[in-house]
């Protein structure tokens, strides 16, 4: 669909990177369209596929991310619930809720958005989602299938940084790919899925010791800490692709990636923020809740 990059072995030869951007948008408008089509077949024969929305907070950016996303799924033909519990809610409600929706017929996918609720743990919360909905992977069932290989829906941010690479044509398969960020939502799923596909992968996180000589070792460096440019010129090798998960407010109301901008003197190809992981995150999941409304 695109034109491809260089291999990461193949440009790191070549000394300091060009710095080529690897935006997001056009892989995100083929998935969107994809899911669309579907979901017009799916609606013909009188299922119309229905994501449901989670949330419990008064964070501004979760709220904006939340709207995106039921905008988009609108656009394409679904259908969209928001289920806001307010930042007040027991972590009770939360769960109740969540064991509502898994139980209702009409509804295929259930994300589960955070922020959550003061003393209320994802991992908890989230086991109450049917992992046939679980179409954002947070379920800890859905982990361990993605860990041991078997079918089940990946967290849509970390499937999108897989998905880019293919956009693109990087493959993994006997590179080093290295991962910063250890979450359960990016850092070890993403890790799963770059094993299936044969890369060799070294995750580091805030207790590793010598983080940018061992970030300097990867062809492919996935930057997924949640920290405003730890990453700098120097944890990455010349002519790495890096991929940049973060997205961090700033106080005028823009986001930043994990990444610093100088970055682009060294790497060979680098994800904006935004614009790179995030519109192919958003159009993963109507891909994973139209998915779902056929096997429901």
């Amino acid at each position: 669909m695109s034109q491809g990059t260089p291999e990461p072995a193949a440009a790191a030869q070549h000394g300091t990177g060009h710095g080529r951007e690897l935006p997001g948008r056009e892989l995100a408008g083929a998935l969107r369209a994809e899911a669309a089509e579907r979901a017009a077949a799916l609606t013909a024969r009188g299922t119309t596929p229905h994501l449901a929305v989670v949330t419990a907070t008064a964070d501004e950016s979760s709220a904006w991310y939340v709207r995106s996303i039921a905008r988009s799924a609108e656009k394409a033909g679904l259908a969209c619930t928001i289920a806001d519990l307010g930042p007040e809610a027991p972590v009770a409600r939360v769960h109740e809720r969540l064991t509502e929706l898994s139980a209702d017929p009409t509804v295929h996918g259930i994300i589960l958005q955070t922020p959550l609720p003061a003393g209320a743990r994802l991992e908890g919360l989230a086991s109450a989602i049917d992992p046939v909905k679980d179409v954002d992977g947070a379920n800890p069932l859905s982990l361990g299938r993605l860990a041991a290989g078997l079918p089940a829906f990946a967290p849509a941010t970390a499937e999108a940084v897989v998905a880019l690479l293919d956009h693109y044509k990087i493959d993994p398969a006997g590179r080093h790919a290295v991962v910063v960020g250890r979450s359960t939502v990016v850092g070890k799923p993403v890790a799963h899925l770059l094993l299936d596909r044969n890369a060799t992968v070294t995750v580091c996180h805030s207790r590793t010791v010598g983080l940018a000589s061992t970030a300097r070792t990867g062809d492919i460096l996935v930057a997924a800490a949640g920290r405003p440019g730890l990453i700098t010129p120097g944890h990455v090798r010349p002519g790495a692709v890096v991929i940049d998960v973060g997205t961090n407010p700033t106080p005028d109301g823009g986001l930043v990636g994990d990444v610093d901008p100088a970055v682009a003197t060294t790497a060979a190809a680098l994800t904006p923020v935004p614009g790179g992981v995030g519109p192919v995150t958003t159009a993963l999941l109507l891909q994973h809740t139209v998915r779902a409304a056929l096997t429901l």
